[in-house]
């Protein structure tokens, strides 16, 4: 029987992989409202890669997508929470503007590199300014796991992977020696 990593999983799903020059480059952002409906093309294919994900993946955690891990090299993300009941957030052209001094490190793990999880020190809270599709900017607060997901995902539309983030020496380990699969962060037990 063959085994498919999970890796190998995520790109037969569409989902660029680590090594791509994509993911290393800065995401271009949108000019809003100009390129309305390409900034809509763009998070409508993020929604259905999120859901071709979902099908074959359980992201007890919440999960994100960036438009570059699809191979569009624009400032774009989508972000599922936690709570399955709550609404998905679209973030065109996001910026942190603040950051809390609490810090906190958990696992995290990428759809570009899913084989391994990765010990990554992040804020409990950020302050996140975003474009909407009509020109204005939209600033929101977010806590704790969700501000570890948002987070992540504006890492990717600077042109950085969680490796970045982790501690000098640290490695990440094999998804296989990550106990905590389906659990949540620490703080949100």
């Amino acid at each position: 029987m063959t085994t498919v990593r999970p890796s190998e999983q995520m790109r037969d799903l569409g989902v660029v992989q680590c090594g791509a020059p994509v993911l290393a480059e800065a995401a271009r952002p949108f000019d809003l409202p100009d390129e309305k409906d390409t900034a809509e093309q763009t998070v409508e294919a993020l929604f259905a890669s999120m859901e071709r994900l979902a099908r074959v993946h359980a992201f007890a955690k919440g999960m994100g997508i960036a438009a570059p891990q699809l191979g569009i090299g624009r400032a774009a993300a989508v972000v599922q929470p936690a709570d399955p009941t709550a609404a998905a957030i679209v973030l065109l052209n996001p910026r942190i503007t603040s950051r809390s001094e609490e810090m906190d490190e958990q696992y995290e793990g990428c759809l570009s590199f899913f084989d391994v999880r990765g010990m990554v020190s992040r804020p409990l809270m950020i302050t996140v300014t975003a474009t909407a599709l009509d020109g204005t900017e939209v600033t929101t607060v977010y806590e704790r796991g969700l501000a570890r997901l948002i987070a992540h995902e504006i890492d990717h539309l600077d042109g950085l992977l969680y490796t970045a983030r982790m501690r000098p020496g640290v490695e990440p380990i094999p998804v296989e020696e990550y106990r905590q699969t389906g659990r949540a962060w620490a703080y949100e037990q």
